[in-house]
C-alpha cells in the first residue's frame, strides 16, 4: 500500500474519528459540513479525500486524535478535536491558508496501543476495521489509536517530509506518536520538546501500562536523548520537587509559580535554554491543564495556580521566532467535564486560541 492508501484506511473526515451510530451523529455531521463547505455524507467524504491529496503541498497538517483511552479517571477528551474545529470555524472561519486538515484517526474506544493486544484481538479488530482490504495488506495495519496515529504521521511525512503536524487530542498519551514520528523523519534533524503541563507525565509506566497520559514524557525524553531537550513549563502538581526530576531524568523545568511571578524572565529563560541544547526545532506540546483552572476547567485534571493564556501564546510565538517549530498540539480539552456551560465555553475558547496561535506559529 502507498502512504496515501494507508491514510485512506486509517483516517476519517474531520470529526469522524469518534465512532457514533446515532447519538452525536447530527452534531458531528454539522461540523463536517461547515468545515468542508458541502452538504451530505458523500460530499463530505469526497472533500476529505481531496484534502488528503493536498498533503504533498501543505505547510501544516491538522490531525485529530479523539482518544481518551489513555487518560485518568475523568474522561471526555475524545470530544476535544471536534470542539476545537467548531471553535476555529466560529472564531476564524476555518484554518489559515497553508493548513490542510487531514481528518481524524478512527478510534475504537476500548483500545489504546497495539502492543497491548493479543494476536486474536488484533485479527478480530483488523477484520472489523478493514473488511475491504486484502488480507496481505490488512495484517500490516494498526487498530489502536496511538498505533494508528504513529503510522498516519509517518505516512504524512513520507508524502511531505517538511510538513509540520498540528495534532488535536485527545488525552496527552496522543503526544507520544508525534515524538515517535518526528524521530523517524528521513532527514533526522534533532528536535526538542517544550511541554505545557501541570503534571510531569514522567512515570516509566502506570499500573504496568507503558504509554498513557502519565508516561509519554518519560519515553519521549529518552527518545530525544535527554540532556535538557525536554522542557516542562507550568509544573505544579507532582510528588517530587524540580531537583528530583532534573537530576534523575535530565529534563528542564520551569514551574508555574516562577512563570507567573515574572513572565518576561521566564520567556527569556526558556528560549535561551532551548537554544543551548543544540536542537534544530521544537515540538510544542500543550496540555491545557498547564493553564490556570479559572480559564481551563473542562479538562480531566484541572489545577489552580497555573499559567495565564497570554503567557502560553507568547511562548509559542517566541519559540517559533527564536528557534522554530516542527510540530504542535493541543491536548486534554474535555468539553463535557466543564462544571457549568460558561466554564465549558471558556475552556473551549482558550483551547481554540491555542490551536490557532500554534497553527500560525507553525506557518512561520
Amino acid at each position: 500500500m502507498t502512504p496515501r492508501d494507508v491514510l485512506g484506511q486509517l483516517l476519517r473526515p474531520a470529526g469522524g474519528g469518534v465512532y457514533v451510530v446515532s447519538t452525536g451523529s447530527g452534531e458531528q455531521r454539522a461540523m463536517q459540513e461547515r468545515l468542508y463547505r458541502v452538504k451530505g455524507e458523500d460530499a463530505v467524504r469526497a472533500r476529505f479525500h481531496e484534502e488528503l491529496d493536498r498533503i504533498a503541498h501543505a505547510r501544516v497538517v491538522v490531525l485529530g486524535v479523539p482518544s481518551d483511552v489513555g487518560a485518568g479517571y475523568l474522561r471526555g477528551a475524545n470530544m476535544g478535536p471536534q470542539a476545537i474545529r467548531a471553535g476555529i470555524l466560529d472564531a476564524h472561519g476555518g484554518w489559515p491558508d497553508g493548513v490542510v486538515d487531514v481528518g481524524d484517526v478512527l478510534v475504537v474506544p476500548q483500545l489504546l496501543h497495539d502492543e497491548m493486544l493479543s494476536d486474536a484481538q488484533l485479527r478480530a479488530s483488523r477484520d472489523a476495521e478493514y473488511p475491504d482490504v486484502a488480507e496481505h495488506d490488512r495484517h500490516t495495519l494498526p487498530v489502536s489509536p496511538l498505533s494508528k496515529e504513529s503510522l498516519a504521521l509517518q505516512s504524512i511525512f513520507a508524502l511531505n517530509p517538511r510538513v509540520k503536524p498540528l495534532v488535536l487530542g485527545g488525552d496527552h498519551s496522543c503526544a507520544w506518536p508525534v515524538v515517535e514520528a518526528l524521530a523517524a523523519r528521513p532527514h533526522g534533524e534533532p528536535f526538542g520538546i517544550v511541554q505545557i503541563d501541570a503534571h510531569t507525565d514522567l512515570l516509566h509506566d502506570r499500573l504496568g501500562v507503558r504509554y498513557c497520559f502519565a508516561t509519554w514524557s518519560y519515553h519521549a525524553n529518552d527518545l530525544i536523548g535527554r540532556g535538557g531537550k525536554l522542557v516542562q513549563v507550568g509544573i505544579r502538581a507532582t510528588r517530587h520537587d524540580r531537583g528530583h526530576w532534573e537530576s534523575t531524568l535530565g529534563v528542564k523545568q520551569l514551574w508555574a509559580d516562577e512563570c507567573v511571578r515574572d513572565p518576561a524572565a521566564a520567556l527569556d529563560a526558556i528560549a535561551l535554554h532551548v537554544k543551548t541544547t543544540g536542537v534544530r526545532d521544537v515540538y510544542f506540546s500543550n496540555d491545557v491543564d498547564g493553564t490556570d483552572d479559572q480559564f481551563v476547567s473542562a479538562t480531566g485534571t484541572p489545577e489552580p495556580r497555573g499559567l495565564d493564556p497570554d503567557f502560553v501564546v507568547a511562548l509559542v510565538e517566541r519559540l517559533s521566532r527564536d528557534v522554530g517549530l516542527c510540530a504542535g498540539d493541543v491536548m486534554e480539552l474535555a468539553p463535557p467535564l466543564g462544571p457549568t456551560p460558561e466554564a465549558r465555553a471558556r475552556t473551549v475558547s482558550t483551547a481554540v486560541r491555542y490551536a490557532h496561535a500554534t497553527a500560525m506559529a507553525l506557518l512561520v
